[in-house]
């Protein structure tokens, strides 16, 4: 479950930095009152740890999800 979460969040960043890219358009800023807004910093810092999160992901093999799941 908690996979799931963090890779929505790293969608979630992926595409305001898209946004950010191609338009100079931050969406997280526009709907929650620019950058420096409390909420703004809150979501960029859930963004940030669940990319942390995920490079944990690139370690993982198959075998090692299965026993999260089903242990012995």
């Amino acid at each position: 479950m908690l996979d799931k979460i963090a890779l929505a969040l790293v969608i979630i960043g992926g595409l305001n930095w898209g946004s950010i890219g191609l338009f100079r358009f931050d969406i997280v800023a526009w709907l929650f009152g620019g950058q420096t807004a409390l909420i703004s910093r809150i979501v960029y810092t859930l963004v940030g740890l669940a990319a942390l999160w995920c490079v944990s992901l690139l370690f993982r093999t198959a075998s090692d999800s299965v026993e999260r799941r089903h242990p012995q």
